[in-house]
């Protein structure tokens, strides 16, 4: 059986929020994969709170980071 590959990993900063204790401006937040929410441009996104939610994908800009980087902002959190 062919096995699956890996998602791309996503990442974004936020550039506007409605509540600084769910999302910090220019905090890096990974985006965790939603088919559903993104059809509807929402993305989803662990805030600060820990709990995985969704946000309107406006608020983030979305970043390509090199493989290294990447990885060094997976062992952070």
């Amino acid at each position: 059986m062919p096995t699956r590959p890996k998602p791309k990993r996503q990442f974004a900063i936020c550039i506007r929020t409605d509540d600084v204790d769910l999302l910090t401006p220019r905090r890096i937040y990974e985006v965790l994969p939603d088919e559903s929410a993104a059809k509807s441009r929402y993305i989803r996104v662990d805030d600060n709170e820990g709990e995985d939610y969704l946000y309107p994908a406006r608020y983030f800009g979305f970043v390509d980071f090199p493989p290294s980087v990447q990885e060094a902002l997976l062992k952070a959190s």
